[in-house]
């Protein structure tokens, strides 16, 4: 059957900037839980007894279902209502956030973070798509996806600034029961803010689509991960590898065959969405290993306990924050692509001023000046990066345009971590084995890993220049 529209259905709402702050609030606590949990690291890791190896795995297991099921509750959003999905979403959110802080084991807190994943998946997508339901003139819609890019920076700067302020006080489970009470205010309200859908879409699912390309970006983020912890040679590396591949293109025959598929690939003729989608890829690989990395760096290199490593992420949560505020008003100047492309140097360049901070590094002098500039260039990257991405997609394909730039930043901040990971921790058993002290090896890795993330936006301002719209 084809999609039903109800005649004149009444507006979404009547206090949307209301609901844009509700459903804001909804996605930085998504954004946010990518984060959060670095600082806590390693007081979760000496309680539960978890290596090094394994506490990556608390971060990926949360990523890894979010991205590789998001381009699915995208579609579901769009099939089933994005309201009623976004509820759900937020619901198994709150749960799963609260069995991750009763949990007791480092496999229950695992499962807990993959249900996290998954739940995300459901909310993210469905949000995004209201709030460009409820934000269609060109001017609001603008300050409406501006507000929407900043929340996805600042909840990654913030969670780490949250993350060691809320393990100093409350200890590591509170960066997983803050969720429950915000989540339950954005449950709360939304129903009251957003009228109930009125259109849903009953064409028939893309059920083996959906199956292919969750279990091929599943496959291909864990292939990355195995080969950091094993190696690439290693039987379990190259299965994984194998499987992705076979996935992945399984997934293209499907979809070109399909009636009604999963990812139109019609929808990538729109070069914006596309330069869109890869930019926040790029970004988002480099924005997960980012915050990873300077957690550990903070605490083990420089000798920073986890309030003040939190509270040291000020100036970039600042940074951050000012710009969001001016960026559309640029992009009303010069243009989206122009900014984005600015906003990728800046980035860029303030990631290689933190690659020279080395082992001994003050904060004025060496931390300082970095955050501002890589504050200042997240801020803009995931403002600009969102609104390519969605602008002039179809009420139909709301869901599936939101779907994609969260499965962009998600699966790029895995497969960011996985690969950028590996080489920092190349670059330090190399440092160790040349005689290095461990502070020293690890700020060596660390640097390692500032420079490639630099090389990410590089490559992000090279794709927004050359994949101009058509």
């Amino acid at each position: 059957m084809s999609t039903i529209t109800a005649a004149a259905a009444p507006p979404r709402s009547l206090h949307r900037w209301w609901a844009l702050g509700v459903l804001a609030l909804a996605q930085f606590l998504v954004v946010l839980d990518a984060s959060i949990v670095n600082i806590a690291l390693p007081a979760l890791g000496t309680q539960l007894g978890l290596d090094t190896a394994a506490l990556s795995w608390v971060i990926t297991a949360y990523v890894l279902p979010f991205g590789g099921l998001l381009l699915l509750g995208g579609r579901l959003a769009d099939r089933y209502g994005h309201r009623t999905l976004f509820l759900i979403g937020v619901t198994g959110f709150i749960a799963a956030s609260a069995l991750a802080g009763l949990s007791v084991s480092g496999g229950m807190l695992l499962g807990a973070r993959a249900l996290q994943g998954a739940s995300a998946a459901l909310l993210a997508p469905a949000s995004l798509a209201l709030v460009t339901q409820l934000f269609t003139t060109a001017g609001d819609r603008a300050r409406a996806l501006g507000v929407w890019g900043a929340v996805a920076g600042i909840g990654s700067a913030a969670g780490v600034l949250l993350g060691g302020v809320l393990t100093a006080v409350f200890g590591w489970q509170a960066v997983f029961f803050v969720n429950v009470p915000v989540g339950a205010i954005v449950l709360v309200a939304i129903p009251a803010l957003v009228a109930r859908d009125a259109v849903t879409d009953r064409t028939r699912m893309d059920v083996w689509g959906a199956i292919t390309i969750t279990a091929g970006l599943t496959a291909a983020v864990a292939a990355l991960s195995f080969a950091g912890l094993l190696g690439w040679t290693h039987p379990v590396t190259l299965v994984a590898s194998a499987a992705a591949a076979a996935l992945l293109a399984a997934f293209v025959v499907v979809e070109r065959r399909a009636e009604h598929p999963l990812v139109p690939f019609r929808f990538f003729r729109n070069r914006d969405a596309a330069t869109g989608n890869l930019v926040m890829l790029l970004a988002g690989g480099a924005t997960t290993a980012l915050f990873f990395a300077l957690s550990v760096y903070l605490q083990d290199v420089l000798g920073y306990d986890a309030l003040t490593a939190g509270i040291s992420q000020l100036p970039l949560a600042g940074a951050l924050v000012i710009v969001a505020g001016v960026v559309p008003s640029v992009v009303a100047r010069v243009g989206l692509r122009v900014t984005v492309v600015a906003a990728l140097a800046v980035f860029a360049g303030g990631l290689v001023w933190l690659a020279a901070a080395g082992p001994h590094a003050a904060f004025a002098s060496g931390l300082l000046g970095p955050s501002i500039l890589i504050g200042a260039g997240l801020g803009a990257v995931f403002i600009t990066a969102t609104q390519l991405a969605v602008d002039g997609s179809s009420s139909a394909d709301s869901g599936l345009a939101s779907g994609l730039v969260n499965t962009s930043q998600q699966i790029g901040g895995a497969l960011g971590l996985a690969v950028l990971g590996t080489i920092a921790a190349a670059r330090t058993s190399a440092s160790i084995g040349a005689g290095a002290s461990a502070p020293i090896a690890l700020s060596d890795g660390f640097s390692l890993l500032f420079l490639s993330a630099a090389g990410l936006a590089v490559v992000g301002a090279g794709v927004a220049t050359l994949l101009r719209k058509r």
